[in-house]
């Protein structure tokens, strides 16, 4: 099956076939999280997103080192050049050590990544334990004139490095507009330029986190950490960068410009970003009331939700959209969305449970011939710039050939065992592997159903009638309903 994986470049504006630079390795790096706030649902989108696309990459064979970084120097609080460590901040209102914030922050980060069966990276490397190797990139910076130090503060400049090469050119900037339409902001009158942006910053005093330095004791800009980061683990040159589309500028725009400045090299060769998220039709804001963190749709525990709203049917919801596009969160949209998770995990449960046999079917040849295009369709959707959205709609045109089984109105002869094989392990591993969902069981589910379904059989052969119902009645309100097959009695998730 010749089918090339494009994926959409945003640095060329255009969709691309996927040619690693060492093949069957894959370098990928993805932005990861600020530690000193709660992970919102843009972070689990973006990181769903490039799970998935981890998953699919080595899916397809290849060998892939995924990266994603802990920010634990944080932010300042214009996320620019000035204003007060947000890590540094949090720790003296709560009296505490700033590791402190970031170590909880950080198991926080992880419980919900795990919550969404978000798989870890294979290195996730933390800002303040790469000071040394943020320090040598300015040193390299400063050699070749791309930057400057004032009264302590290091800054790269921008026009220098735009004489030989195009600062804007993954946002779609020009320079010339950036610098007339910038305003000075107090405190950065020592800056040649106001788009300069900063590399190292002379501590204040009363500034907690804080390393020597050739030029003063202080701290990293924001955007040197991926650029050191990356070159360290990937190389000079590596294949995927990744993160939400507010990063495109300036964060990704000055890492291009710091990492080609130093190395002479453009860093990466695919640059991939995720879209939006939408409340009922607006963007998604705090200052709006209308945003809501992962642990409350899980819960239920926001004045904008019905209901509880499962992990597996978030992540659910969350592939039903592909990653460059806006995502529209709604009641309506996730209640959908939990049928469709349900329906497709009956489907996995059905697929597992099924043994070939051979029935005296013979070879349909027009049934092979339509799992075979569906599969075909599944493998074209995905590599389209791994569009899970498409997938999803071909997963249930599988599942209907895997309850034709289940019913009997298919025979497993009519597919032979070769086609059995591929009809099932194609549809559990794109469920599991690829889209990485997973069976939400009650607790001893198992032992429980065995038993009730014991007695819900032994009421119907009594033609106990009542107790049918009853048994029934109780198992549909914990979102369980029975299905009376022809040779026996079998058990679904409720769509």
């Amino acid at each position: 099956m010749q089918i090339p994986l494009k994926v959409y470049n945003s640095l060329t504006k255009q969709k691309e076939e996927f040619q690693p630079i060492n093949p069957p390795f894959v370098g990928m790096y993805v932005c990861g999280p600020t530690v000193y706030s709660d992970v919102h649902l843009g972070n689990v989108r973006t990181f769903l997103s490039f799970d998935v696309i981890y998953r699919y990459l080595q899916h397809l064979g290849y060998k892939v080192r995924y990266v994603r970084n802990i920010t634990d120097v944080g932010h300042l609080t214009d996320d620019a050049d000035e204003g007060e460590d947000k890590i540094g901040k949090k720790a003296r209102l709560e009296n505490l050590e700033p590791m402190q914030i970031v170590q909880r922050y950080s198991n926080d980060f992880h419980n919900v990544m795990e919550l969404f069966n978000i798989l870890p990276p294979d290195i996730e490397p933390t800002a303040t334990g790469h000071i040394v190797e943020q320090i040598e990139m300015i040193k390299a910076l400063m050699n070749k004139g791309l930057a400057y130090e004032v009264n302590g503060s290091v800054y790269f400049d921008v026009s220098k490095y735009n004489e030989n090469n195009h600062y804007g050119e993954l946002s779609g900037r020009v320079l010339e507009e950036l610098m007339s339409g910038s305003r000075t902001l107090d405190g950065q009158d020592e800056k040649r330029n106001p788009v300069d942006f900063a590399l190292w910053k002379k501590a204040v005093k009363g500034h907690i986190m804080r390393w020597h330095s050739p030029w003063s004791v202080g701290f990293p800009g924001w955007h040197l950490e991926c650029s050191v980061m990356s070159a360290k683990y990937l190389g000079e040159t590596f294949d995927i960068h990744g993160g939400g589309m507010d990063l495109k500028f300036p964060h990704h725009e000055c890492e291009i410009a710091q990492s080609q400045g130093a190395t002479g090299k453009s860093p990466v060769k695919y640059w991939l970003h995720t879209n939006m998220l939408t409340v009922n039709g607006q963007k998604m804001s705090k200052s709006l009331g209308n945003s809501f963190l992962p642990h409350q749709l899980v819960t239920g525990e926001h004045e904008l939700l019905d209901q509880p709203y499962s992990p597996m049917t978030v992540r659910f919801f969350m592939l039903q959209s592909h990653y460059s596009s806006t995502l529209d969160f709604s009641n309506e949209a996730l209640k959908a969305a939990a049928k469709g998770y349900k329906k497709l995990i009956n489907g996995l449960r059905i697929a597992k449970s099924l043994e070939y046999t051979e029935d005296g079917g013979g070879l349909n040849e027009k049934v092979l011939k339509q799992i075979d295009q569906i599969i075909e369709n599944i493998y074209r959707s995905m590599n389209d710039d791994f569009n899970s959205a498409r997938v999803i709609a071909q997963l249930f045109n599988l599942l209907k050939k895997i309850n034709s089984l289940q019913t009997k109105n298919l025979k497993f002869g009519e597919l032979g065992k070769e086609g059995f094989e591929k009809l099932i392990n194609t549809f559990a591993d794109f469920v599991e592997n690829v889209l990485g969902l997973r069976e939400e069981k009650p607790e001893d589910v198992d032992g429980i159903l065995d038993i009730l379904l014991k007695l819900y059989a032994e009421a119907k052969a009594e033609k106990n009638y009542d107790k049918v119902d009853e048994i029934r009645s109780l198992l549909k309100e914990r979102g369980i309903v029975l299905k009376d097959m022809k040779d026996k009695i079998d058990w679904a998730y409720e769509e």
